[in-house]
């Protein structure tokens, strides 16, 4: 009887050794891997280096046409919105983003005049269900948290956080988890 309960206990001791200690080598990697910020002067240096590349030097020269000129000044236009996380009043101009794009769902929106992609991100079935009924001039409230440019895309994107029409929400983003 002793033989038996030695000879299962044994083998449990073992397996939970070796979960432990794969545990331990886990959180290991995990603190090493975490790399330390840039200071200024480091990124100053790395941005240099980028701008020397193909993809650096194709960026600055639309960044200085005219087609890269109006995306910038139209991303500056809701520049104020963006950082005091107002409301802004847009038409829903397209259902659809231009052709090629990898924005995930999104749909194209004229803010005070211009043209802007609004981007939810990766499409998942019950999040943005209540964004596919929306219908080509509807006027809505949007907030946003970041707007971007990239020179793919004629036209800044803007990342949407909230969407309201006729008073009634019909998308909020959760907030991020573990953060601050």
């Amino acid at each position: 009887m002793k033989k038996a309960i030695y000879a299962l206990i044994l083998p449990l001791v073992v397996v939970s050794g070796l979960v432990f200690a794969n545990r331990e080598i886990k959180n290991e990697k995990s603190e090493k891997s975490t790399p330390k910020p840039l200071s200024a002067a480091e990124r100053e240096a790395e941005v240099k280096k980028w701008e020397a590349t193909p993809g650096g030097i194709a960026y600055k020269k639309w960044k200085a046409s005219p087609e890269g000129e109006k995306v910038l000044a139209s991303a500056a236009k809701i520049s104020k919105h963006i950082s005091d996380s107002t409301g802004m009043e847009a038409v829903v101009t397209s259902l659809s983003l231009p052709p090629g794009s990898r924005l995930g769902f999104g749909v194209m929106a004229r803010i005070n005049g211009d043209d802007y992609i609004l981007s939810f991100g990766a499409l998942k079935s019950h999040e943005f269900q209540q964004l596919h009924g929306l219908k080509v001039n509807d006027k809505i409230i949007i907030r946003s948290h970041g707007v971007s440019h990239a020179p793919k895309y004629s036209y800044p994107i803007v990342s949407g956080d909230y969407v309201e029409r006729d008073s009634k929400i019909m998308y909020k983003r959760a907030p991020s988890k573990g953060g601050c």
